[in-house]
């Protein structure tokens, strides 16, 4: 007779997995941009989580509305600069590309100073509306809510914020060594009996979409997996 049911305890080596929730605090950087041109040029040396919030930080806004834009470089582009060109070539810049938030910023100096060559005028054209630079720094708390199995995590998903989602979802990849999330790192402990849930989840991409629209999908992958193990 086969055995279905699901475990109620992780191995002795793995160890809780504690949801946590953050909120990202805008820190001004004093610095700003009025031309493409010093846009490249403070691309050049602005802290890197300034990048991380131009990207990121809008998915943690209230919005009634998708963004038409999804990182702030290119929104500035098409109403700041009314440069179509190069609003669509930063537009599809996606963060989850790339191995590091430098080599995102490399990406966005190539885009930017590819336009310059081919537009001189925007050397010194100034914007409507000037970029300001701000920088994130992010804040966690503990929900104190834990779980020893990942059946139970699946059971816990859909009570948990938005921003926790965020957290261990997007935050994540920029502090584990893999770039990877926080739920396939921790089920990735339990000796691969999860491997094809850590595969799906390692899937989608978070960058084009909301924060509510993320969370769906990661309720419905944790559902069909564990729905599945108690047929």
């Amino acid at each position: 007779m086969t055995d279905n049911t699901i475990p109620r305890s992780a191995p002795e080596d793995i160890q809780d997995f504690s949801i946590k929730d953050c909120a990202l605090i805008a820190v001004a950087t004093g610095h700003s941009a009025l031309t493409a041109k010093e846009l490249r040029n403070s691309l050049l040396t602005i802290s890197a989580d300034s990048i991380y919030y131009h990207f990121w930080g809008g998915l943690l806004h209230p919005r009634f509305e998708e963004r038409e834009y999804n990182n702030d470089f290119a929104a500035w582009a098409w109403y700041g600069l009314h440069d179509g060109a190069l609003a669509e070539r930063l537009a599809v810049v996606d963060p989850t590309e790339f191995d590091s938030l430098e080599a995102i910023r490399h990406e966005l100096v190539e885009i930017v100073e590819e336009r310059l060559d081919e537009k001189e005028c925007l050397a010194w054209m100034g914007a409507t509306t000037p970029f300001e630079f701000i920088r994130s720094q992010i804040v966690v708390f503990d929900t104190r809510k834990k779980t020893t199995a990942p059946a139970e995590l699946a059971a816990l998903l859909p009570t948990i914020s938005a921003s926790s989602i965020f957290y261990h979802f997007i935050d994540a990849r920029r502090r584990l060594s893999h770039h990877g999330d926080d739920f396939s790192f921790w089920l990735s402990g339990f000796n691969g009996r999860y491997q094809g849930l850590c595969d799906k989840l390692d899937a989608i991409d978070p960058y084009f979409g909301s924060l509510t629209q993320l969370k769906k999908q990661l309720i419905g992958l944790f559902q069909e997996q564990f729905n599945k193990e108690v047929v």
